[in-house]
C-alpha cells in the first residue's frame, strides 16, 4: 500500500493526478520598476487602461504584477483621471 502511494507521489507525468490548480505560476515582473522610461501619467487613457479592466474596475496586483509601492501610484492615477473625465467611472 506504501509502495503505491510513493509511486504516485513521485510520478509527475501521470495524467490522472494532474491538477491545474496546483501549478507553478511565475512571478511578474513591475513594468514600472523595469521600464525607467515608463511614466505613469493621469492624462493618457491608453496608457491607464492596462491597469483597468473592461468594466472599469482598478485591477489587483496579481494581474498587473505591480510592485506595492506603483499599485498605489496606478491607482491615484485611475482615481485622477476618473476625476477628470478621462477614465469612466464604469462601464455598463
Amino acid at each position: 500500500m506504501a509502495d503505491k502511494k510513493n509511486n504516485k507521489r513521485n510520478n509527475r507525468n501521470n495524467d490522472e493526478d494532474y491538477n491545474p490548480r496546483f501549478r507553478k505560476v511565475r512571478k511578474k515582473v513591475c513594468v514600472l520598476c523595469s521600464d525607467k522610461n515608463f511614466i505613469l501619467d493621469y492624462k493618457n487613457p491608453e496608457q491607464l487602461k492596462k491597469f483597468v479592466n473592461e468594466k472599469g474596475k482598478i485591477l489587483p496586483r496579481r494581474a498587473t504584477g505591480a510592485c506595492a509601492k506603483h499599485q498605489r501610484d496606478i491607482t491615484i492615477a485611475v482615481k485622477r483621471a476618473r476625476h477628470i473625465a478621462v477614465l469612466p467611472y464604469s462601464q455598463n
